[in-house]
């Protein structure tokens, strides 16, 4: 071995060196790193893959380039002023200061909400220290971008299929400068809710629940896909989905598991519950599709997965195993209601056109999860990871009662916020540009948007046109009478 390989291997294992301080929990450290990959890799490339499949094929390479354009845009505007909006120091009860997670001393500095002290009533007496995990800001950093991205990719569910590409680009920054970072500090950041003792173990409100409200009302304004869409949008690759789909679940073990901010026994529990809990509500929503419809859906298990997951959410590290499979039965079955028969009853459901039922999958379920964390919190494991001491669901009596109340108006405040903020950026972005695409664009898709289309069907950019009855290149316009080996002319 090289004498300057063996002099950089000892400066990076050394105890005492700079690059492992006293304070750094390797372990922890580790494990709060793959966490963020996994939920990453939810986004990229996991509903990278299920947007762009799921979806009609002429929407597959504008679907999923909604969700990467997301992730890639989240990132910059994290690092350069959102971190701080949602996880640094105090600038009004529900907002932190902005400023930029991009120096040295910052970033290899022992990680630190400085907002999360918590005082009993009043003000004056201590009762749970800073939260102050071992291993370094940029850790965190990277763990918090992730899912500030994931909540973007999400509310575009309800976008696919007709916003404009470019009003998308001036949206994203905006909502997650205006809307996201206000979630995010008020219940995780060390926001008014935070010290209330409102509880949200890994997003069921500051991800889901917002996704959910702003895509929805995102999804009034800009107004519903064309008239064929609404009537036939069948998926272009059931296959391709459930890959997504899976990604998307076992990611979850980062989701959630990542959230005591530590490699403890909660972190298990967490993953644990979230299985079970998940598993429990793709049983049901099934079992309710063949007991109704006579037929099990494959798109129902991917949607009633997606609701155990997220009604879990809430308090994952929070409720006992019992307590996740009752959630999860919950989760399969009131979404399941509101999607297939209140939707079909509303006419405000009818008229907004949210194109993967969002509103029903993050924001039905993120408020179920929340307010069943409100009844089944047990008070032991609440002491294992809340600020607020002697925290318990109502299930478990006391102060029970008044936790339920408290994750009820937690909800509504999310709700109210994205409602107006998310409304409002929608009007700025129109004043700009159009929201929704023009008719032609509509009508063609991908080819239209993009120059690019999900799949050659004839082979090289070659396509049938019916007209002339002739096969023609995209590259020289010479018509060919016959198809390309191994395509039947009636395709």
């Amino acid at each position: 071995m090289a004498t300057a390989d063996f002099y950089n291997m000892s400066v990076a294992y050394n105890p005492s060196g700079i690059a492992v301080p006293q304070w750094l929990n390797k372990g922890d450290n580790a494990w709060q790193m793959i966490a963020a990959t996994l939920v990453g890799m939810q986004s990229v490339p996991g509903l990278v893959i299920l947007y762009g499949s799921i979806v009609k094929k002429k929407w597959a390479v504008n679907s999923a380039f909604m969700a990467l354009y997301a992730f890639a845009a989240v990132w910059l505007c994290w690092v350069t002023w959102a971190y701080n909006m949602s996880f640094g120091h105090k600038l009004l009860p529900f907002w932190g200061k902005a400023r930029p997670a991009l120096g040295q001393s910052f970033l290899i500095a022992q990680a630190v909400l400085p907002e999360s002290t918590q005082f009993y009533k009043g003000g004056e007496n201590f009762e749970t220290a800073w939260i102050n995990p071992l291993y370094p800001m940029a850790s965190m950093v990277y763990f918090q971008c992730v899912f500030a991205a994931i909540t973007l990719i999400l509310l575009a569910g309800s976008l696919l299929g007709r916003m404009n590409i470019k009003a998308w680009m001036l949206f994203v920054p905006l909502w997650l400068t205006f809307s996201y970072t206000i979630g995010a500090f008020s219940l995780w950041g060390g926001g008014f809710l935070f010290h209330w003792g409102v509880i949200d173990y890994s997003g069921g409100y500051v991800i889901h629940l917002s996704s959910g409200v702003a895509g929805f009302t995102a999804a009034y304004w800009v107004g519903p896909r064309s008239t064929k869409d609404r009537e036939r949008f069948p998926p272009n690759n059931v296959l391709l989905m459930l890959t997504g789909a899976g990604i998307l679940w076992m990611g979850w073990a980062g989701f959630n598991g990542g959230d005591p901010y530590s490699a403890n026994t909660d972190s298990s529990l967490a993953v644990l519950n979230t299985n079970i809990c998940a598993a429990t509500s793709l049983l049901v929503w099934t079992c309710l599709d063949v007991i109704f419809f006579k037929k099990p859906s494959v798109i129902g298990a991917v949607q009633g997965m997606i609701t155990g997951l997220v009604c879990i959410t809430p308090g994952a590290g929070l409720v006992q195993g019992w307590a996740a499979i009752v959630m999860g039965i919950l989760s399969g079955s009131i979404p399941w209601f509101t999607m297939m028969v209140v939707h079909k009853r509303s006419k405000l459901l009818q008229k907004v056109d949210d194109t993967l039922g969002v509103f029903h999958t993050h924001a039905v379920a993120g408020f179920l999860g929340g307010a069943t964390t409100g009844l089944f919190a047990e008070p032991v494991l609440c002491g294992m990871f809340l600020p607020v001491t002697n925290s318990r669901g109502a299930f478990y009596g006391g102060v029970g009662g008044m936790q339920f109340v408290k994750q009820v108006v937690g909800a509504l405040f999310i709700i109210s916020w994205n409602v107006v903020v998310t409304s409002i950026i929608c009007l700025v972005v129109r004043l700009i540009v159009p929201l929704r695409m023009p008719e032609e664009e509509l009508a063609i898709g991908d080819d239209a948007v993009h120059g690019e289309e999900a799949y050659a069907l004839w082979g090289d950019g070659e396509k049938y046109d019916s007209s002339k009855h002739g096969w023609y290149s995209d590259n020289d316009n010479t018509q060919r009478n016959q198809a390309p080996s191994g395509v039947t002319q009636d395709v």
